[in-house]
């Protein structure tokens, strides 16, 4: 596929998604449904095991949307396409990570949050500055509170301040901080051990987290997640993962 404001590449079971559009990789419309078709394009691909998303450059991850593209008759369609960036993440029935090299702010923030896993250099910033401007950010909105305390959620979208890498980490928007050198060798290993599983397990256990986290009582929570993890200890690669540890052998993986 030919893009012009990402890269898409994909090697050995991994997808990665590069947001180029340097210096600071803000995307604008275009951009949104590039990453749109190529989100549909991994869902569809079984070689694709994992995604990793990244920026170009150093000097950031995504510095949001494109402002221009909040104003005029355009603006509630490309509000609709962005948030069906984050629907198509949620469904794409393998892991995201995101690899932060750098600022992310605004819809950038967001598609930290909207992706299953992050890593963030020590030097990250994070923020939702769409307050300062006087409008919401409504996927953090719908998100956040999703990810950590209600309480925390508020001051980010309502006050717009940024944070660093080692709060963002605290507060359980990133999953792990570390240097910049090592940054692609971090999301690397990650990936790796998605790899060494089952993906029909990862799959089946990913939906059924989502679909349990998504229930706002707990019992509801409960019986959809004993359903579908009854579901994957049915499979073959299940009852193989079974019987190779009781043999004390490597599992022979088949997908079904």
């Amino acid at each position: 596929m030919d893009f012009k404001n990402i890269i898409l590449e994909k090697k050995d079971g991994v997808a990665r998604l590069t947001l180029n559009r340097p210096p600071v990789n803000v995307i604008n419309r275009e951009a949104i449904a590039e990453i749109n078709t190529a989100l549909e394009d991994i869902e569809m691909d079984d070689t694709v095991r994992v995604l990793i998303l990244r920026g170009s450059g150093n000097k950031a991850f995504c510095a949001g949307v494109e402002v221009k593209d909040h104003i005029g008759e355009a603006m509630p369609k490309m509000m609709w396409e962005f948030g069906r960036i984050f629907s198509l993440l949620r469904n794409l029935g393998k892991p995201s990570i995101a690899v932060v090299n750098g600022v992310a702010l605004g819809g950038g923030c967001e598609l930290v949050a909207g992706c299953d896993l992050a890593i963030a250099a020590e030097k990250a910033k994070f923020g939702q500055p769409e307050i300062i401007l006087g409008g919401l950010a409504p996927v953090a909105a719908a998100i956040m509170p999703r990810l950590f305390s209600e309480k925390k959620a508020f001051e980010m979208v309502l006050l717009g301040e940024s944070i660093g890498a080692a709060e963002a980490e605290r507060i359980g928007l990133v999953n792990k901080v570390v240097t910049e050198e090592e940054l692609d060798k971090t999301a690397d290993e990650f990936a790796r051990k998605f790899l060494e599983k089952s993906g029909l397990s990862v799959k089946l256990c990913r939906d059924a987290f989502y679909q349990a986290s998504d229930k706002a009582k707990f019992a509801d929570a409960l019986q959809i997640a004993t359903d579908l993890g009854i579901k994957t200890w049915e499979t073959g690669d299940g009852q193989e993962g079974l019987i190779a540890f009781m043999e004390k052998r490597k599992p022979n993986w088949k997908g079904k």
